[in-house]
């Protein structure tokens, strides 16, 4: 089990949700960090069925505990996992936090059942969190690149030979556990259909009118396979950067996968090498997850986004904090003019961008004339997660 980056702090008395897709060991770090912690799991059967066919009953469990500490002792810990299953826990939960004075940890991999079903979130009584899958400065010294463009970020996933056979089945599990179970779509195998043309929109533009007519559906119904991705933790949207433009820029969000080897499993992407354009996407794809689980780790508040212009197409992968930095990703060993274009572009029409810099396979940091720092991988993510940029 390599240590994860996210502060979860048992000493701590505020209740926590803590989101993230299936398997990035969400369980586990609850069972490391909260130890002495009661643990009620929804995917046991029997708690299931019981709690569902009562809820009332986990408020009698959890005062029981409770009945048998004396008024010195501090108040144990309660975790439900895969609370998304029975929302109903949830005003089980606001009563015991109000009344009580009880702390919870509510774990999950998919909010969307309880917001559209108007689920008691607490109102503001719970502090949100998400984890993701491992990123650089959790493996440490174990980080390869290759192996994790190819294997992905998920834990059981990157330390398993046999990595193409259960990312196969990771994706048969997330189609059965989280659509199929949830009732989030009515027909399977049309999603199914979904998320094999999605996985071609990694890192780019949604083109909603191509994928319905690939999948044989509407556009909304497009857009709400999507929201589901989202919804259910599977991918995010990257947002445009559109202040104070001089050229007319896109105002499109871009999207992610939040595993490269989701794309590479849906897309038959095989054995990732550098030098290939797909090498290159799913290095785009791990610097965003890099840069993306650093600022929700960190709690950084950051603004978070992409910029384009729309006649030349030239543009800048990831844009932070109103211009205080904007990074290209290249995979490449070697840089050249044509790699800086999008960056000198964002300067003629943004002069005060703070700092820009290209991340590459290049071994040594180097400066251009007009000040684009040029910077290896592991040199970047190093200086990111030591709080050197933001």
């Amino acid at each position: 089990m390599y240590p994860r980056a996210l502060t979860l702090n048992a000493d701590h008395d505020e209740t926590f949700f803590l989101w993230g897709p299936r398997k990035t060991g969400k369980s586990s770090l609850l069972r490391e960090r909260f130890k002495d912690a009661h643990f009620f799991n929804l995917l046991d059967t029997d708690q299931f069925i019981k709690f569902s066919t009562r809820p009332a009953l986990f408020r009698e469990e959890c005062l029981g505990v409770i009945a048998l500490l004396n008024t010195r002792q501090p108040r144990p810990w309660f975790i439900i996992d895969e609370v998304q299953k029975i929302p109903a826990l949830l005003d089980e939960v606001h009563l015991l936090i109000e009344e009580h004075g009880l702390k919870f940890g509510l774990c999950g991999s998919s909010a969307r059942k309880l917001k559209r079903g108007h689920a008691n979130l607490l109102g503001g009584r719970a502090v949100r969190y998400e984890l993701s899958g491992l990123v650089s400065i959790e493996l440490g010294d174990d980080f390869d690149l290759i192996k994790l463009l190819n294997r992905g970020y998920l834990p059981s996933h990157y330390l398993n030979d046999r990595y193409p056979k259960i990312l196969a089945a990771y994706v048969n599990e997330y189609l059965k556990e989280e659509i199929a179970a949830e009732g989030l779509v009515r027909n399977l195998p049309v999603f199914s259909d979904f998320l094999r043309s999605a996985s071609f929109s990694d890192g780019e533009i949604i083109n909603y009118t191509k994928i319905a007519s690939e999948c044989g559906v509407s556009s909304p119904t497009v857009k709400e396979y999507f929201q589901i991705l989202q919804d259910t933790l599977i991918a995010t949207n990257l947002p445009a950067y559109t202040r104070r433009p001089k050229r007319k820029v896109i105002h499109a969000p871009k999207f992610y996968f939040f595993d490269v080897a989701l794309t590479n499993i849906l897309t038959r992407r095989k054995n990732l090498e550098p030098g290939t354009e797909a090498f290159g996407h799913a290095f785009e794809n791990w610097i965003h997850h890099e840069i993306r689980s650093y600022l929700s780790y960190r709690s950084i508040d950051a603004d978070f986004s992409y910029w384009r212009l729309a006649d030349t197409g030239r543009e800048v992968d990831f844009v932070l904090n109103d211009l205080e930095i904007a990074i290209e990703a290249k995979a490449k060993s070697q840089i050249r003019p044509d790699d800086l274009r999008g960056l000198r572009e964002l300067a003629v029409d943004h002069p005060k961008v703070k700092r820009r810099l290209v991340v590459c396979l290049e071994t040594k940091r180097r400066v251009t004339e007009d000040n684009i720092l040029i910077m290896g991988y592991a040199d970047f993510v190093r200086a990111l997660w030591n709080g050197e940029w933001l």
